[in-house]
């Protein structure tokens, strides 16, 4: 006997092909008798189930050549078990003789799940077996399944790995719990401080009424912004329908999560975090799932959560970095949820302090409607801002010897009469790049517009995307022709603030202790992005230092990540009209400088959506990121078979995560691959059969790593 690969995990035997005539006598035997066929059995002799004995299986390896589903038999003994979404165990590799491709994976049992049971498997010959079924629970229903397809592909990347952001861990005490029947229906809120922003009273009536409306919603400085989203999502709610609510960190889950109980009352909705424990989360994702509550609030992974009917999808701050996963195929909250939007036919909301470019993109494109207050709104409760640029710092005797320019001492003396101040300081690790030393427009390739660096080794000017030198480099909007490297910033420690202000106590929030809250006493917080606590009754003025630091960084989003960072500080101090006032230290020409004094986020968004389109940048165009050896990065970019307008820049060298351009070796090289709109669907694709070619042939030693919209482009 031989034996020949099958499909689907599956071997088969074969004898030497008998006679014509044998055939003959065996097929007319069959006819006369009229016997019935033998009873199906596996691979090992188990009596199948008598129905629907094949199982469809994802295996759970996030590998793309295996992005497919494997046919296994069903046990009699497991037909009760094993229904569609259960989580199983089978035998995967060598150990199970389950090989399609003609590689063995590696033996022994391996998790995956049982996404569908049918008659007849696509294969002819003997299966091998389900092993187990780890739970009863079917966790993987049809909803879930397309919408985490549509991920993979959307990403370049494969089911297996989506499901794992998708489905938290199992716990066993945690699937043993009962749940409570889902609460009726509550009554529609009043608009309360939706009346503030035009169209803000009549999107809620819509929720309430069962509509699906879309929008991008700028909301007013101040802490409101956790109550209004309560107040959509209880308008859903009224209507019979589930909401979803997905913020960047797990501080701001809690104020959601808090603003949620004062509208909808305790035990109504869920909150999903990573911090929460796996016991707990998943309690939290079952209670979800069987419909014992219909809102939810969480942080990036809840995205995925299984809520039944969805009226309304809401997303807060697209912009944090946090709603961008850190793991294959690393998707976008933002994106992920657009597509929910669009396969449940539901509500829409964007929400956010500031406005990024993908969101002026919804709103440009038709796909959303605008949500804002009026500009006299905006002025009464915006805080008033004062900036101190660099010819202010070069006569300011104070900011020479005490670091700390003059206007901003004066603002924050004043401010600490009346309550706490806060200090925002960059993050460490931030990269200068270079810019015109005459008019500091940032320093652009001529040939894609990527930013330019000088080499280590030689000094000469290239092009950090697509490796071209830059031999005569001048200023394409003054003329100049010096360059300066932009100036990151010098660190105001809690220490320094103390000896300007020593009769005030200091407070710091960041990475090694983030302060949710402080009292409304006279203080001094500092802060770096992101960890800005909120003061109770506002604070009395904010101080935003080294604004170089994070308008320098080598990123095509550098001015609208500073000006939402910097919007995020400022408001949470008090309005204008109540004494509240921010100080920026930045060049007040720049253009995210001006969007701040005017409080003009929309503005700034839409400008710079302009310049993309006009020069090929995301969003308007799609990108992937393809990176690893030179040799593997170069058989790879050989191998694909790319739409025919995509753009290859590049490759360029890249260093490992956390090192710095300059002054450190690189780790390999990175091209980027550039598409037009309408191209992007074709991009993922070629990039997916490529990637899952290469890994088929064995060539993963020297893996290369595909990333479809990476955020740092820089």
């Amino acid at each position: 006997m031989s034996e020949r690969s099958g499909r689907n995990g599956s071997v088969s035997s074969q004898n030497d092909s008998p006679e014509p005539e044998q055939l003959a006598f065996i097929r007319e035997t069959v006819r006369k008798n009229k016997a019935p066929k033998a009873k199906p059995r596996t691979w090992r002799g188990a009596a199948l189930a008598k129905e629907l004995p094949v199982a469809r299986v994802l295996v759970d390896k996030g590998v793309l050549h295996l992005d497919r589903y494997f046919e296994y038999a069903v046990p009699e003994e497991l037909d009760a078990a094993a229904q569609p979404g259960v989580r199983v165990r089978v035998r995967f590799g060598a150990g199970s003789k389950n090989v399609r491709d003609g590689r063995r994976e590696g033996g022994g049992l391996i998790d995956g799940y049982l996404v569908e049971r049918v008659a007849e498997a696509e294969y002819q010959g003997p299966l091998a077996a389900l092993a187990q079924v780890l739970s009863p629970e079917p966790v993987l229903d049809e909803e879930l399944l397309g919408l985490t397809r549509s991920v993979a592909d959307r990403y370049a990347g494969s089911l297996a790995d989506v499901l794992q952001l998708a489905i938290p861990p199992r716990h066993a005490k945690a699937e043993a719990r009962t749940f409570s029947e889902p609460p009726a229906p509550p009554t529609a809120p009043e608009p309360g401080s939706w009346r503030r922003y035009e169209r803000g009273a009549d999107f809620l009536a819509s929720l309430a009424s069962g509509g699906a409306p879309r929008a991008v919603w700028t909301a007013l400085p101040g802490p409101e912004w956790a109550d209004e989203i309560a107040r959509a999502v209880r308008a859903t709610l009224a209507s019979g329908r589930g909401a979803l609510v997905v913020v960047p960190t797990v501080r701001l889950a809690a104020r959601v999560d808090a603003a949620l109980r004062e509208q909808l009352g305790e035990g109504q909705h869920a909150l999903l975090t990573s911090e929460a424990g796996q016991q707990r989360r998943y309690s939290e994702w079952l209670a979800v799932r069987r419909g014992a509550v219909r809102a939810v609030v969480g942080t990036r992974a809840a995205m995925f959560a299984p809520v039944r009917n969805p009226g309304l999808v809401v997303v807060w701050d697209d912009g944090d970095a946090h709603h961008s996963d850190d793991h294959a195929p690393f998707p976008h909250v933002r994106e992920v949820l657009e597509l929910r939007a669009g396969r449940d036919k539901c509500a829409f909301l964007l929400g956010s302090w500031s406005c990024t470019v993908e969101a002026a993109q919804l709103v440009r494109s038709g796909w959303a409607a605008a949500i804002a207050a009026p500009r006299e709104q905006v002025r009464r409760t915006a805080p008033r801002v004062r900036t101190v640029g660099d010819l202010d710092l070069a006569r300011d005797e104070a900011a020479r010897a005490a670091r700390l320019p003059s206007v901003a001492w004066e603002v924050a003396r004043t401010a600490l009469r009346d309550g706490p101040v806060l200090v925002q300081v960059p993050r460490r690790g931030y990269v200068p790049r270079l810019a015109c030393q005459r008019c500091r427009e940032p320093a652009r390739c001529r040939h894609c517009a990527g930013p330019l660096e000088a080499r280590e080794a030689t000094g000469v000017l290239a092009c950090s995307w697509c490796g071209r030198e830059e031999a005569n480099w001048h200023c394409a909007e003054c003329g100049g022709n010096r360059l300066r490297a932009q100036v990151v910033g010098a660190r105001r420690t809690a220490e320094e603030l103390g000896r300007a202000f020593p009769s005030v106590p200091v407070r710091t929030s960041g990475r090694e202790q983030v302060l949710d809250t402080v009292s409304a006493g006279p203080a001094l917080v500092v802060s770096t992005p992101g960890a800005e606590p909120v003061a109770e009754g506002g604070y009395a003025a904010a101080l935003l230092l080294d604004g170089w630091a994070m308008l320098g960084r080598p990123d095509l989003r550098a001015g609208e990540d500073a000006l939402r960072r910097w919007i995020a500080a400022a408001s949470l101090v008090r309005p204008q009209e109540a004494g509240g006032t921010v100080v920026v230290v930045a060049e007040p020409t720049l253009r995210p400088v001006q969007a701040l004094v005017r409080w003009d986020p929309v503005g700034h968004a839409v400008r710079e959506l302009a310049d993309r389109a006009e020069l090929g940048f995301p969003p308007v165009s799609r990108m992937a990121s393809v990176s690893g050896t030179p040799q593997a990065l170069a058989d790879f970019l050989r191998a694909v078979e790319l739409p025919g307008d995509a753009e290859v820049l590049g490759p360029v060298p890249v260093v490992e995560p956390g090192g710095s351009r300059r002054g450190a070796e690189p780790a390999g090289e990175r091209a980027l691959v550039r598409v037009p709109p309408g191209s992007g669907a074709a991009l993922a694709g070629a990039l997916k059969r490529a990637q899952a070619a290469r890994m088929a042939r064995g060539a993963g030693t020297d893996p290369v790593r595909v990333r479809i919209d990476p955020p740092d482009i820089g």
